[in-house]
């Protein structure tokens, strides 16, 4: 059964990759990563890994696909031209997944425990965590201990990237502002009569008469 859940997700992100790549409309193509996201967490539920769906369906689903929204915002909604194929750019990947590939058979089996892995650096979590840190949940201890540093490198980074949207977006808004003071003290010096600032009115400033 979970082989067959394995496929399904598995045709499912291969054709919403091929829909990335073809759509043209922007926001579409938000949407259809917003989707791979959520398809992705259900493959990592699927290998056991809880804690990494939930981080993916929280990060790659919710925060990235509101930034991305945010972004719409400055662009336009369909690419203004398609792009080229390169060349080079399909060789690199057709030999990066070439390889890929060739190197799945050597990796060891889902919970092997003679996995490298289970023989280096997992059993001292296992032990550290109980006596060491005093987290019943190994998955916690590892996240806000042992790599705290990195959680806490994860957590800037989409900081970093939430204050640069917002500062765009709050850029737009004054650049249209001004947009419209610009074109509203046009109109009346072009018609020859005075006219109340209308980008000012509401905003707790007094009017003023352009002639």
């Amino acid at each position: 059964m979970v082989t067959i859940v394995d496929v399904v997700l598995l045709a499912l992100l291969s054709s919403t990759a091929v829909a990335i790549l073809i759509m043209r409309h922007l926001f579409a193509v938000v949407a259809l990563t917003g989707a791979f996201s959520l398809l992705s967490a259900g493959l990592l539920v699927t290998l056991d890994a809880v804690d990494v769906a939930f981080t993916e369906a929280a990060v790659g689903a919710g925060i990235s696909t509101v930034l991305m929204l945010g972004t719409l915002a400055l662009t336009r909604r369909r690419e203004s031209r398609p792009p080229r194929l390169s060349p080079i750019g399909l060789l690199v990947i057709t030999v990066t997944g070439g390889a890929l590939i060739y190197a799945t058979p050597d990796m060891p089996k889902i919970g092997d425990p003679n996995a490298p892995s289970h023989q280096h650096i997992i059993p001292s979590y296992i032990k550290g965590s109980q006596d060491d840190i005093g987290i019943p949940n190994i998955v916690t201890s590892i996240l806000a201990s042992y790599r705290s540093f990195d959680t806490l490198g994860e957590v800037a980074v989409i900081f970093t990237a939430g204050m640069g949207v917002i500062i765009l977006l709050g850029r737009r808004r004054a650049i249209g502002r001004r947009r419209a003071l610009r074109l509203a003290g046009w109109r009346g010096r072009g018609r020859g009569f005075p006219i109340p600032d209308g980008a000012l009115l509401g905003r707790g400033q007094a009017p003023t008469l352009r002639g």
